[in-house]
């Protein structure tokens, strides 16, 4: 066995061009770390603003993209004892993802369920992470609530909108243009091309005027308003991103009328105490609707390592529904 692998940086701040391909010594496991053979590897939003200069990486980490992985168990570190070696597994990382090999730590481990491949595995785990803490625990979704989640297209707005669908809730999403909301529509989701409608009336309109009891929002900006104005009584608007903005006027107003909760939150930043409990969530809540095929996930492309400059850029243009993954291995995922 080689004691180097394959990885990817990026040289410097830029566009995809700026992703390099570098020989790097394999990691050795930390106490509490597992090393994992990584199959493949989902592509994020934060990759691209680590990318880009836009949200640098934390000091402390890698300068090794990638947050979520799939893959093999090779290697367990001091005092793992939950995990053996050669045990297929998906994970969350804090950097590292795209490479041969990666480190991540035990308990933020999930095991694959059956009847995915690896590369549906490497989609899951980011995603998981932030949507049951944000829409399940923030967010506080229950069977019956109705939910608008912004870029219904995206990975995590595929996944959500599923997850959301098998807890009981009413989901309705947004979309740009007539494939995009037609793919969503087959997924028994009310989707609404926001490059035609008015997003506030539509769900006024379809609710009966009841509005929204929970927004999953990746926009921020002014958008705000629009989601508050169609937001039922004691609603909970959770920010995941802030493409149209960081800043925006709210009208307070509004939000003392309807008693509504504005919160917004990150995993990147949480503590590995933090992420080990979210884990064990995801493990008991979650997985099993994945188990049991009421949510699957979404690919929208593979693409090999070779060619993750063309997986950033297909992320960037916009045309992607469901998630983009990078496999790293070249065998069949």
């Amino acid at each position: 066995m080689t004691n180097t692998m394959r990885a990817v940086i990026a040289s410097k701040a830029g566009g995809p061009e700026v992703l390099e391909l570098v020989e790097r010594p394999i990691p050795v496991p930390k106490a509490g770390e597992v090393l994992i053979r990584v199959a493949a590897s989902g592509i994020n939003r934060p990759d691209i603003m680590q990318r880009s200069g836009a949200l640098p990486a934390p000091a402390d980490v890698s300068d090794i993209l990638g947050l979520e992985v799939s893959g093999t168990i090779t290697r367990l570190g001091e005092g793992v004892d939950a995990l053996s070696e050669n045990t297929d597994v998906m994970a969350l990382v804090k950097a590292g993802g795209y490479a041969e090999y990666v480190p991540a730590k035990a308990d933020h481990c999930l095991p694959i369920p059956a009847g995915l491949t690896k590369a549906e595995a490497a989609a899951l785990p980011e995603g998981l992470f932030t949507i049951w803490h944000n829409l399940f625990e923030r967010g506080a979704l229950k069977t019956g609530d109705r939910v608008l989640i912004q870029g219904g297209a995206s990975g995590i707005g595929t996944l959500a909108s599923q997850l959301a669908t098998a807890w009981g809730a009413d989901v309705f999403v947004t979309a740009g243009g007539a494939e995009k909301c037609a793919a969503l529509s087959q997924m028994g989701i009310h989707a609404i091309d926001y490059r035609t409608a008015d997003i506030t009336e539509d769900i006024m309109r379809v609710t009966g005027g009841h509005g929204v009891d929970v927004v999953l929002d990746i926009l921020g900006g002014d958008m705000i308003n629009k989601h508050l104005a169609c937001m039922a009584q004691g609603g909970r608007h959770i920010g995941l991103a802030f493409m149209t903005g960081m800043i925006a006027p709210v009208d307070l107003g509004l939000v003392m009328r309807k008693g509504l909760w504005l919160s917004s939150s990150t995993l990147r930043p949480k503590s590995d105490t933090d992420k080990a409990e979210i884990a064990q969530n995801v493990r008991e809540k979650l997985l099993p609707l994945i188990a049991n095929k009421s949510v699957r996930p979404v690919i929208s492309q593979t693409f090999a390592l070779d060619d993750v400059a063309q997986a950033h850029t297909f992320l960037e243009s916009g045309n992607n529904i469901g998630k983009i993954v990078l496999a790293t291995q070249k065998a069949p995922l």
